[in-house]
């Protein structure tokens, strides 16, 4: 286990390397595993390796399970343009529909997006899932359902760390959720009208 700063920064540097070489997310378990060390090792390390990329071309995309090397955001722009053209091409309006639902609103079910939507996105959803750019979870009080959320791939595109630091993200969010409230709402009320019609009628 690294008991010094040298130690530490030698793992972080070699922690970057196996990122660098993989070009793709890795978990932390296996990085830790990789690096015969333990996950608390491993997160010191990144914390390191973030701290030093700091102004440089490339950033550490983190969640609580994976990490991966990508271009930072000053960078990202040159890089990001001919990639923003084909994945417009391959997934259409429908596709960025649905990836700024699950960036603005968080983690939600397809009921939920096709809600948003005012259409069944389950083809959209499959064809995200197959590019890598959204991922999938049990939802924990249905397990039944599935939750979508944005891909580790999907954030390192973009360019950003977490959804938080996309452009105007609480705005969108909050208009968002509003937006829910206000179609629930009205599909309440109207029900509770359609209630009362059929009352009368039988009465």
């Amino acid at each position: 286990m690294p008991e010094d700063a040298h130690n530490l920064e030698k793992l972080a540097l070699e922690a970057e390397a196996l990122l660098f070489a993989e070009g793709a997310p890795i978990s932390l378990k296996k990085l830790a595993s990789a690096l015969a060390c333990d996950t608390y090792d491993i997160l010191r390390a990144l914390d390191a390796l973030e701290k030093r990329l700091a102004g440089t071309g490339l950033a550490l995309v983190r969640t609580d399970t994976d990490a991966a090397l990508t271009t930072s955001p000053a960078g990202a722009e040159a890089v990001g343009r001919q990639r923003e053209k084909d994945d417009e091409r391959a997934i259409g309006d429908a596709g960025l529909e649905v990836i700024a639902i699950l960036l603005y609103e968080g983690p939600a079910t397809r009921a939920d997006i096709d809600y948003i939507r005012g259409v069944n996105s389950s083809s959209t959803i499959r064809t995200l899932l197959s590019r890598g750019l959204i991922e999938r979870e049990r939802h924990a009080a249905d397990a039944r359902e599935f939750l979508y959320k944005p891909s580790t791939e999907l954030l390192a595109h973009l360019g950003v760390g977490s959804t938080r630091e996309l452009p105007e993200y609480d705005t969108i969010a909050s208009e968002l959720a509003e937006f829910k409230s206000s179609a629930e709402h009205d599909a309440h009320d109207a029900g509770t009208a359609s209630d009362d019609t059929a009352g009368e009628r039988s009465s």
